[in-house]
């Protein structure tokens, strides 16, 4: 049986040998303290890839702080009111809670949701009740996150697109038809690898922040005035005279920080110093600049509320500015549909999803990857939403549900690391959680209020992907267990060898297997059927360890055992992809050679059949609808042979039904 994943890895035995390959298999993470022309590139990409989703912000969020259902009027008092909750927002939880303490908390050099979640899970100190409570923390946050990968392609596209409307009321139904065709394009894109336009995302970013900050500054310039709704009176004021309404304002002020997950999440690609540096010396100003100047001009003509970004744009340049707002939001939208490509393939190798076809679509980069099932729901799920909401505006209620959401279990996992990894004192910890729950709370309390209006989206891919991946790990430990009590020991099956005439062929037989201790059943399946052993065989477990990468001296142990039996286990980090000739190679190095013409790879396929009632194993329990979900996903996961890049015409697969 090949394995899916493995959450504990077995320490080699004394006698087994690390095999270092000849050269890193590592993705390489960047240095840490880069500088010069090295840490002025970085930021550079970094502007391409971090920033799109937070630098697209400002073509609605803005504008949805007028709508009608508020019954905010573009009064100065309530424009500097927004303004100032906007500008802090962007202080507090961007710059102060992701830029300065979040991004601390990294897993050797990685970030996100589930990275963290791995630096929790591995400490020992954390108990049994406690660490399941935090593990399905983090993975809700993480189902959230592709809840903003289906939102985010179509709010930003329909935002750039809803722009032909401010040209002429003649374009509206032109709309919604090009941004489908906008999205579908982008999709298709996809299986080209970010290799190839990734390079152009940095410079054309650096055009979009130049315009939009220059477009600001022109309407400050106008009334610079406004640039005292920097002041946090104006925002305390705001709440003290509309108090409800600006409780339910809150919903439409967090679209403005919407993307600052990426910050994090893209750590491991760029370091901190490049991320830190591109936000505080031009993100961050630039967005400034435009949101004060959108409420300039709403102050000088009260109409402009309507879509105040576009008509910021001289008459002559609404054209060149839907391009460049275009191209902003398909390099917005890349940034998560790679997220969600990434996130599947940490779920994968954790072992809370099915496998999937993962193809590398740089040679040199290791984290490009591209996965046809996850782009094509994606696609579909883009359509879906626009077809259902048509506007962005509509689509902005649906938002903030995945992105506070996300970003309190991100608040609540930072706590956990500062005060059981870092033991950092009480007071600061409490302080800091105090301050940024009640923020991210208030935040996710007003999106709450939406639920009816289209919040309950991303609320039901969370929890139907939160269900399945948790059903996923549950299944596969019970039918590990399973499967462990029809095994035979190791060592009382290769005793029976000593006493028995078994034949053995020429060439080498590879069993891949998740319990490197017992004798595969794939083994003995063979055995009974075929009664012949190849001359040399190798057990080879690939697991996953709760770390990004595997340094590549820890790569491979292997072991020599007797009767030509070699046990060889493999590890990868959740960052990374297995592949078996890699693992065949670095053994050729240690002496154990294996021609590919002589060499065949065994697999074992269960096929699953739920019986009436809950499945118990080893002290699991699961019920019947679970089981029935189970046998699904496991009957539609990619076959092992493919995951593991294994020559199709060398490989036997033998089944074995289990009734469960």
């Amino acid at each position: 049986m090949a394995s899916d994943a493995a959450s504990t890895v077995p320490t080699a035995p004394p006698d087994a040998a690390q095999i270092a390959p000849a050269e890193s298999t590592l993705h390489g993470h960047v240095e840490a303290n880069p500088t010069g022309r090295r840490l002025g590139v970085l930021a550079l990409t970094a502007l391409g890839v971090v920033y799109g989703d937070i630098g697209t912000s400002p073509l609605y969020a803005f504008r949805e702080c007028f709508k009608p259902e508020y019954g905010i009027s573009p009064t100065p008092r309530h424009v500097y009111g927004v303004l100032s909750l906007i500008v802090w927002a962007l202080t507090m939880v961007v710059s102060v809670k992701y830029i300065v303490y979040v991004m601390r908390a990294d897993n050797r050099g990685e970030g996100g949701i589930l990275a963290m979640l791995a630096l929790i899970v591995n400490q020992n100190t954390t108990r049994h009740r406690r660490r399941l409570i935090l593990i399905a923390l983090g993975l809700f946050g993480a189902a959230l996150l592709y809840g903003d990968g289906v939102i985010t392609p179509a709010i930003t596209v329909l935002g750039a697109m809803e722009g032909l409307e401010v040209v002429t009321p003649r374009f509206a139904t032109l709309v919604i038809p090009l941004t489908l065709a906008v999205l579908v394009g982008l999709f298709l894109m996809q299986r080209l690898g970010t290799a190839r336009i990734g390079a152009a995302f940095g410079p054309l970013m650096l055009v979009w922040f130049g315009a939009i900050a220059l477009l600001g500054g022109t309407e400050i310039v106008r009334a610079p005035g406004i640039l005292t709704a920097v002041n946090p009176w104006h925002a305390v004021r705001f709440f003290l005279e509309e108090r409800t309404a600006a409780f339910i304002l809150l919903g439409a002020v967090v679209l403005a920080v919407t993307g600052a997950e990426a910050l994090y999440a893209d750590m491991g690609h760029f370091g901190k110093r490049p991320i830190r540096l591109a936000w505080f010396w031009f993100v961050f100003p630039c967005l400034l600049l435009n949101y004060f100047g959108q409420g300039a001009l709403v102050l000088r003509d009260a109409t402009a509320v309507a879509n105040p970004f576009y008509l910021l744009a001289p008459r002559a340049m609404p054209y060149p500015m839907i391009v460049i707002a275009t191209i902003a939001a398909i390099i917005a939208s890349q940034a998560l549909i790679s997220g969600a490509f990434s996130l599947t393939q940490q779920c994968v190798q954790l072992g809370y999803s099915p496998r999937v076809t993962i193809i590398h679509t740089s040679a040199r980069e290791a984290g490009q990857i591209y996965i046809p099932e996850v782009s094509h729901a994606l696609l579909v799920s883009c359509l879906l939403v626009v077809l259902f909401f048509k506007t962005s505006s509509a689509l902005g209620a649906a938002y903030g549900i995945a992105v506070t959401g996300t970003m309190a279990i991100t608040t609540l996992l930072f706590v956990v690391v500062a005060a059981r990894r870092w033991q950092w004192p009480r007071w600061k910890v409490f302080g800091l959680a105090g301050v940024f729950l009640a923020i991210d709370l208030l935040f996710l309390g007003s999106n709450a209020l939406k639920l009816g209006n289209g919040g309950w989206v991303p609320l039901v891919v969370a929890i139907s992907l939160f269900l399945m991946m948790t059903t996923w790990k549950r299944g596969r430990e019970i039918l590990r267990e399973r499967l462990k009590d029809i095994a035979m020991p190791l060592d009382e099956f290769l005793a029976t060898l000593s006493t028995s005439s078994i034949p053995r062929v020429p060439g080498t037989a590879v069993f891949m297997t998740s319990e490197p201790k017992g004798a595969p059943v794939v083994l003995l399946h063979h055995l009974k059927h075929n009664k012949v052993l190849h001359q040399r065989v190798i057990l080879m477990s690939i697991q996953t360890e709760d770390v990004p990468e595997v340094a590549a001296a820890s790569r491979v142990s292997v072991e020599r055992l007797p009767h030509d039996f070699v046990r060889v286990i493999a590890r990868y980090g959740f960052m990374e992809s297995p592949n078996v000739k890699d693992i065949l190679q670095q053994l050729a190095r240690a002496g154990i050679r294996t021609r590919a013409l002589d060499t065949s790879y065994y697999l074992g396929r269960e096929q699953l059949i739920p019986l009436p009632g809950p499945w118990k194993e080893g002290g699991m329990t699961m019920n019947i609808w679970r089981k029935r979900l189970f046998a699904v996903m496991s009957k539609n996961a990619r076959s092992a042979a493919e995951f593991f890049r294994l020559p199709p015409n060398r490989v036997v697969e033998l089944g074995t039904q289990i009734e469960f």
